[in-house]
């Protein structure tokens, strides 16, 4: 293998291992024999686990960032926004499973990379559009960090939670999702559908 040819497997392994295993109960050894190189392989590419973990963690971020980028880049209604950011995040889950239990589980504590932590990045990162549609709408675009952070972690914990049980179907999931989130408890629909089709996927 090339240098970046075996970098690459190396981040492979290194995804799969922390999303089985979590952080600590991942071991140098056993990543090592996993991609079958000896454990100065892994220092000479990464430094050891810890810098491995961030790589990791930093290529499932922009991942998931690119998929909110490309979801919700394109406008819409305050609806339509919230059914996209519920979806990408359940469609993340559901076909990138790995890179989210890496996100979710246990982390160094000398990393940034806790599960809230990275909701709260992503969350900034996306605030700008939120602030636009607010300045439109003629609501204090200042709030629109408060609003991005409680919409965003709000679809993330049950996503957590919907990893573990995946029912109901996603599209169901999203909708209660979106019913909360845009009538609120005291205009809850009882029998809520997602209006949009599915969002868009960024390119490969």
């Amino acid at each position: 293998m090339t240098g970046a040819e075996r970098r690459r497997q190396l981040l492979d392994v290194g995804r799969e291992l922390f999303a089985q295993r979590g952080y600590e109960a991942t071991s140098i050894e056993e990543l090592a024999a996993r991609a079958d190189v000896s454990k100065p392989v892994v220092y000479e590419h990464f430094g050891g686990k810890e810098g491995l973990y961030a790589v990791v963690v930093d290529r499932e971020m922009q991942r998931l960032l690119d998929r909110f980028t490309t979801a919700l880049a394109a406008g819409g209604t305050p609806r339509q926004l919230l059914e996209r950011a519920a979806l990408v995040l359940l469609d993340y889950i559901e076909e990138d499973t790995d890179g989210f239990q890496v996100l979710s589980r246990d982390s160094p504590p000398t990393s940034r990379g806790t599960y809230s932590s990275l909701i709260g990045e992503l969350a900034g990162k996306v605030e700008h559009i939120l602030a636009a549609q607010f300045d439109a709408r003629g609501y204090d675009p200042r709030l629109a960090e408060l609003y991005s952070q409680a919409l965003l972690g709000m679809v993330a914990l049950v996503g957590q939670w919907w990893l573990d049980h995946r029912w109901p179907d996603k599209r169901e999931v999203a909708a209660h999702l979106v019913n909360l989130a845009y009538h609120g408890l005291a205009h809850l629909d009882p029998h809520p559908v997602l209006l949009a089709g599915p969002p868009a996927r960024p390119a490969s």
